[in-house]
């Protein structure tokens, strides 16, 4: 337990911030870190009569606060949790058994009541495209809920704002090292919610997709390329049902299925060019964690 600090990057959460603490302190753990993103209710008071070390971020949004956190966490691995009750501090536990052999770890949310649907039908969305785009397979790329390394946060360069910065940093983590996730709970909030789901959900997609241009371009490319495959096999099915439908020479039309068979070679190209990038994407992250791990001893 002393090899974690406990992170709670908070706006405004006084409802629920005192619960949570009370929570985090019962089970056991000592090294807690509250990071205040500029509260204008009674957040900071709240938190600093539970005696726990409260600092104020620098940056904007959450991006600044898990900056902050970052620079002020002195433990080997910091498991950063929002601070409005949604998240149970019991669940950590399951956390710390595979810390030494992870560079993060992500909380899946298992009780799906306290989401609504369409922010399920989001997040579910933006995972299935997050693990398309980085060879991942996490669930819950939107957990707020997950454990680090410190050693390897510290070499993260995290740009987005807002809700965005969960996604970035899972990115930077699952092309730099290894990645996995734990089930948690989910609880009802305390307090006012601050994520509008149509509207971050669409600021969340564009930033998986900026993401991957910046970290996996090749890949991202290829696979939009490789996408001419559907109006490839439209057009041939087209042009060869309609050939059966009547099999005469002139009803065969040729300009249509050559159009159809260069959108096919186009997609099998690219489906191959992609194929490569991962692999040598893959190639890649093993040098990099051979070197550093070489560099550690």
């Amino acid at each position: 337990m002393n090899d974690v600090t406990v992170v709670l990057p908070v706006l405004n959460e006084e409802q629920g911030i005192g619960a949570v603490l009370d929570e985090v302190l019962k089970c056991g753990y000592q090294n807690v870190l509250v990071v205040d993103g500029y509260s204008t209710d009674n957040t900071v008071r709240v938190a600093r009569s539970k005696g726990v070390n409260v600092v104020t971020q620098h940056g904007r949004g959450k991006t600044g606060a898990i900056r902050t956190a970052i620079e002020n966490v002195s433990t080997p691995y910091l498991l950063v949790m929002d601070g409005d009750y949604t998240y149970d501090p019991a669940d950590i536990e399951r956390f710390l058994p595979h810390a030494a052999e992870y560079e993060q770890i992500v909380g899946s949310r298992q009780s799906k009541e306290n989401v609504k649907l369409l922010h399920r039908l989001g997040n579910r969305l933006i995972s299935i495209g997050f693990n398309l785009l980085f060879g991942t397979s996490v669930s819950d790329v939107c957990s707020g809920m997950y454990l680090m390394n410190t050693k390897a946060a510290r070499q993260l360069s995290l740009r987005t704002r807002g809700f965005s910065v969960e996604v970035e940093v899972l990115a930077q983590m699952a092309l730099r090292g290894r990645v996995t996730e734990v089930p948690i709970s989910y609880r009802k909030r305390m307090g006012e919610p601050k994520l509008v789901g149509l509207v971050h959900g669409f600021d969340i997609m564009k930033s998986v997709l900026s993401l991957a241009r910046t970290y996996n371009p090749a890949f991202l490319f290829s696979l939009v390329a490789a996408s001419a495959a559907i109006p490839g096999v439209a057009i041939l099915a087209w042009v060869f049902g309609t050939w059966l439908a009547d099999p005469t020479p002139w009803t065969f039309h040729s300009g249509w299925a050559l159009a159809g068979l260069i959108l096919m070679l186009l997609s099998s190209q690219a489906f191959i060019i992609g194929t490569i990038s991962v692999l040598l994407k893959a190639s890649e992250l093993r040098i990099e964690r051979l070197l550093r791990s070489q560099a550690s001893e």
